[in-house]
């Protein structure tokens, strides 16, 4: 991983972080990764059942923005290609096929 990006930043992920680490994404498991607010929300799109929670010196709503920005990110959204399927598509998306 590059040393000057966040630990929550996908080492395929080719974009820099914004800020320093302010949230901690965990996984269905509670394995998780300190993250800046852009690689906090790719990494919680990427994950079934994650959770995200602010770090001690985050400031106010750091995690609401994280939950709510990765509600429209794809997962693995650094992935080119098409995307049909509903795991390839964003919880937003998703929403709005059963919406229909």
């Amino acid at each position: 991983m590059d040393d000057s990006r966040c630990p929550a930043a996908h080492p395929q992920d080719p974009t820099a972080c914004v800020g320093p680490p302010v949230v901690s994404v965990l996984d269905a498991v509670n394995a998780g990764a300190d993250g800046c607010e852009h690689h906090g929300a790719r990494l919680l799109a990427s994950l079934a059942g994650g959770r995200v929670y602010p770090l001690p010196d985050a400031p106010p709503g750091a995690a609401i923005r994280v939950f709510k920005a990765a509600d429209t990110i794809r997962p693995f959204c650094w992935f080119d290609g098409p995307r049909s399927d509903p795991s390839q598509l964003s919880r937003a998306e998703n929403r709005a096929r059963h919406h229909r």
